[in-house]
């Protein structure tokens, strides 16, 4: 899915002066303070609460006993997996459903505290729980097959080549590991590491308490540029021509930054309460909730801008999606334990 798309044309004549702009905004100026903090004690954005529903949701729902606060698929073992918040007890719960049968037989695994991010790795699911200090490894059967332990409430994660890269939020830093040893841990002018992207080429991290990204520069083990990322960013995401897309939940946009350099290219309006996001690589579809009207849209954004080509009804409190690339089908998972929701396009 390498290559630019046919933004890209029209995206070299502005960069020129795009880029001085943007660079010269996310400097900081003396007696001005720090560009990227808007406030001196800033507090990172959430989701917005979703009202009643009105409707009923689009597609299949699966009946879950508790929240979902992340849902990932594993297309080598085609497996979905939901991760289940405690609902006040000391252990959370991970799902595993196999695709071709979501009816079908369900390994559960206990887990020792409420799940993050989940995201497909290697041999299974990588799921980080901030609360416990560790990043786990799950087994598509079920179980856990690997912990490790990191300080400093590991919230994000993504796997980059052959290295895993970890954003620790309270360290403020991102851990590189290479077979299963940690080789680095990258900090910088970053407040809070929330989410990391990768687009194969380049490495992301998206801080939500100065909704800024960040370039971070693996071979000179630094943080390198920043940027603003609206004023509330929230989640990030990967798309097909070497970008980053976020969503900007308090300011209603999706936004795209190309990484090469670092530039936010497009900004695109999406009014509700815009928050998780998935990209169908398939199909160059990012799909993004929508939580104050409890919705899930999928836009094209392989063009200038984004286009809007889907949406859907979905249950209460769409706080996370996922999409399984080989039919398109979208999953939503409801944080207020309405559900899992598969809707096929």
């Amino acid at each position: 899915m390498a290559g630019h798309g046919p933004w890209h044309g029209v995206r070299i004549a502005a960069l020129a002066v795009t880029c001085v702009l943007l660079l010269g905004a996310c400097t900081e100026v003396e007696g001005q303070g720090d560009a990227l903090q808007v406030v001196e004690d800033p507090e990172a954005v959430g989701p917005v609460d979703s009202p009643e529903q009105t409707s009923a949701p689009d597609g299949t729902v699966i009946d879950v006993p508790a929240g979902v606060s992340d849902v990932a698929v594993h297309a080598e073992s085609g497996t979905l997996a939901a991760a289940l918040t405690a609902d006040g007890g000391a252990e959370a719960t991970v799902l595993v459903y196999p695709l071709d049968d979501l009816t079908g037989p369900v390994h559960e695994t206990v887990v020792p505290g409420d799940v993050e991010q989940l995201v497909a790795g290697e041999n299974g699911f990588l799921a980080t729980v901030p609360g416990q200090d560790e990043l786990l490894h799950l087994s598509p059967e079920g179980g856990i097959a690997g912990r490790t332990g990191i300080e400093g409430a590991p919230a994000g994660v993504t796997q980059h080549g052959d290295s895993r890269i970890v954003a620790s939020r309270e360290r403020a830093e991102v851990d590189v590991f290479e077979h299963e040893q940690r080789t680095a841990s990258i900090g910088g002018d970053i407040a809070s590491a929330d989410r990391v992207a990768s687009t194969g080429d380049a490495v992301v991290v998206l801080d939500r308490l100065r909704s800024a990204v960040f370039e971070v520069d693996l071979d000179e083990r630094d943080i390198g540029l920043g940027l603003r990322a609206g004023q509330g960013a929230t989640n990030a995401a990967p798309d097909g021509f070497g970008r980053v897309l976020v969503t900007d939940t308090l300011s209603d946009g999706l936004l795209a930054f190309a990484t090469d350099p670092l530039v936010l290219v497009q900004r695109y309006p999406v009014h509700g309460g815009i928050y998780g996001i998935a990209y169908d690589a398939g199909r160059d579809i990012a799909w993004v909730t929508v939580t104050a009207r409890n919705e899930v849209v999928g836009f094209d954004v392989a063009g200038g801008q984004p286009e809007e080509i889907h949406r859907f009804d979905t249950v209460r409190q769409p706080n996370s999606v996922t999409v399984e690339n080989q039919d398109g089908r979208v999953v939503v998972g409801s944080a207020a334990g309405e559900g899992i929701q598969v809707i096929e396009p």
